[in-house]
């Protein structure tokens, strides 16, 4: 094991001959756009996840976000709590929509929304808060349910993480006010792109489905029938935002393999839980929780530099991340107060390969790579 060197990615996609088979039967069909493909994913979404709220894909978790904020007829300018700990894209929907980010601090073990940061910065113009699924942790969504209720707020979950996953025995997507998942090409199930609304909210879903389709009134339907709306009936912004029959098909390929996508993704997640016992100065944020599904695995180094390691590591052929750098201080996104968790966070994260196609012995090798390197300092 010490003298071979492997490569081994951060992350990548899994697709075979069916998803291969899926396009070809879409490009066979010369109905390249939004079809009955799309239909037909969303319906299977949801009977996949047993929910009685509206089902609405688009091309990517970032317009899921977006839409999801812009048809809740919120007031330019008007502020949305977000943690700072997440990809640039919930803040990005946020300022598309015309509103304010507003950054708060996380949970120093969690990488979640700190409540008690968040209600410090709530103002008059506060309307909502998403919570980002950070790792694929939820299990604090109920304390954001009563927080928003308390507080008169939509509740906009940045699901992008989750998609399979379960809290308390149900699914995520199950319930709740507006949920957003991402179907990128690395998350739990792919569609290529992709991006869904789930919320039982049938205002705002009407106005999503419309929204997707630079909001000409009722075209959904018309394109699930393979026709085209030509009497135009526009009375909001609308994006071409919807999904393609091409995406969908993959989709719903990916959907099928989704119970041992999952299942791979546990037994992976308990394979790092158990080999970082051996390590005190690597802690999980991951939850170890029987009902998430990871779809990402991060650590915070907690005594060495972290920079020298993911060097170190990278030169060993072992890919690994930085999920993610603080929203707030970027420079398009920076605030004039600090968030000190977030900013320690920052400096102590890494992100280790994670993907169904990692392997037992890869997990070794990182393991071996590891006790080579603390065996050589003095900590």
């Amino acid at each position: 094991m010490s003298g071979e060197k492997r490569t081994i990615r951060l992350s990548k996609c899994s697709v075979d001959h069916h998803e291969k088979e899926a396009v070809s039967r879409v490009l066979d069909s010369h109905f390249l756009g939004m079809g009955v493909e799309v239909q037909q994913f969303e319906k299977e979404i949801k009977a996949y996840l047993n929910t009685e709220l509206e089902v609405i894909l688009v091309n990517t978790g970032t317009a899921a976000l977006h839409l999801a904020l812009e048809c809740l007829d919120f007031q330019d300018g008007d502020e949305v709590l977000v943690p700072s700990l997440t990809y640039v894209a919930s803040h990005q929907a946020i300022s598309a929509a015309g509103l304010k980010p507003v950054s708060c601090d996380v949970d120093a073990q969690t990488g979640f929304i700190d409540l008690v940061d968040a209600e410090k910065r709530i103002s008059a113009k506060t309307k909502a808060i998403m919570p980002v699924h950070y790792s694929s942790n939820s299990v604090d969504i109920p304390q954001v349910y009563e927080f928003a209720k308390k507080h008169g707020l939509r509740v906009v979950e940045d699901a992008a993480h989750s998609f399979g996953n379960k809290r308390d025995g149900h699914w995520i997507g199950e319930a709740g006010d507006i949920i957003c998942f991402s179907f990128d090409g690395i998350k739990n199930i792919t569609s290529g792109e992709g991006g869904c609304v789930l919320t039982a909210d049938k205002a705002v879903a009407a106005r999503i489905k419309d929204a997707r389709l630079l909001s000409v009134e009722n075209d959904t339907q018309m394109r699930f029938e393979r026709n085209r709306s030509w009497v135009f009936a526009v009375k909001h912004q609308g994006y071409r935002y919807h999904m393609s029959d091409i995406m969908a098909a993959i989709g719903r390929e990916q959907l099928k393999k989704a119970p041992q996508f999952a299942e791979k993704r546990k037994q992976l997640a308990e394979m790092y839980f158990n080999m970082f016992e051996k390590f005190p100065q690597i802690k999980p944020v991951t939850l170890k929780n029987k009902d998430i599904v990871p779809h990402i695995f991060v650590c915070q180094i907690v005594s060495e530099k972290r920079d020298r390691i993911v060097s170190y590591l990278q030169e060993q052929g072992v890919s690994v991340g930085l999920h993610y750098y603080a929203n707030h201080l970027h420079e398009y996104f920076k605030t004039d107060y600090a968030l000190p968790k977030v900013e320690d966070l920052c400096e102590r994260l890494v992100t280790f390969p994670f993907h169904v196609g990692i392997t037992a012995e890869d997990i070794s090798y990182i393991e071996n790579k590891l006790e080579v390197y603390f065996k050589e300092r003095v900590l």
